[in-house]
């Protein structure tokens, strides 16, 4: 972004952040992915925002099946609100380093969504 006007700046910062909101972003990043079109960066965050949604519906359906077994229930219900609130405060951190126009990577979470890009 070393040349580009204020407006396309913004316009992508813009983007960044729709890509990041928590479940909504989820769903633009997978048509942003599908029909690749977008800079690398939209494409790298995409990724991410992707992984970080699997990741906590995978979790959250799991803790809520472990919950539903009536063993250990209310723990597994509060770690499963732990997990949703970490979820949503990640993308929340992630999208004010967006504003700040610092990267939106996140150390081994980055890394493994442009691993399982590469697959797919």
């Amino acid at each position: 972004m070393d040349n580009l006007p204020a407006q396309d700046t913004d316009t992508s910062k813009t983007q960044l952040i729709f890509y990041l909101i928590p479940i909504i972003g989820f769903l633009v990043s997978l048509w942003t992915l599908y029909t690749r079109q977008g800079s690398r960066e939209q494409l790298t965050v995409s990724r991410l925002s992707i992984t970080l949604a699997l990741i906590w519906m995978l979790g959250y359906l799991l803790l809520t099946t472990g919950a539903a077994a009536d063993f250990l229930t209310l723990r597994l219900l509060i770690l499963n609100s732990f997990l949703t609130s970490g979820y949503f405060l990640v993308s929340v951190w992630l999208i004010f380093r967006v504003i700040q126009g610092k990267s939106a990577r996140l150390p081994g979470f980055s890394n493994l969504a442009e691993g399982a890009g590469r697959k797919f």
